[in-house]
């Protein structure tokens, strides 16, 4: 049974907001209901649906999502520079953008690899 119902209210949405005005439970006149969770900053850290469905979030210090995941099995993760520009976003679905700064090491291996004195790993001797 909704709360709604257990209420026995009578006009919708019906809702319920946290000492801070976040809403945390809205109903409508067919029982659909949303139920949300927040953290200390606002951020919104959980969502549910009263048909199963669910997103979980985590947020860095200055607010930025640095990940999701779902009830359906999707998730993505986030990283951030210094200055909270994103520089790193990956997904369950194998979508992958990477503007992280490489180090030396990785630039010189690209570098060999597009000049082809590295092939599928190895050095290649002159």
């Amino acid at each position: 049974m909704t709360i709604a119902k257990q209420l026995k209210i009578k006009e919708f949405p019906f809702e319920i907001k946290d000492s801070k005005n976040n809403l945390i439970y809205s109903e409508n006149s067919s029982g659909y209901c949303v139920k949300s969770e927040y953290d200390s900053k606002g951020n919104e850290i959980y969502y549910e649906t009263s048909n199963g469905f669910w997103e979980k979030r985590e947020f860095n210090s200055e607010g930025k999502e640095i990940y999701l995941e779902n009830s359906d099995g999707f998730w993505i993760k986030h990283e951030y520079d210094s200055n909270g520009k994103e520089i790193y976003w990956e997904t369950s679905n194998g979508a992958i953008i990477d503007n992280r700064p490489k180090t030396e090491i990785q630039k010189a291996i690209e570098l060999l690899t597009k000049e082809g004195l590295i092939v599928d790993g190895k050095i290649l001797k002159n």
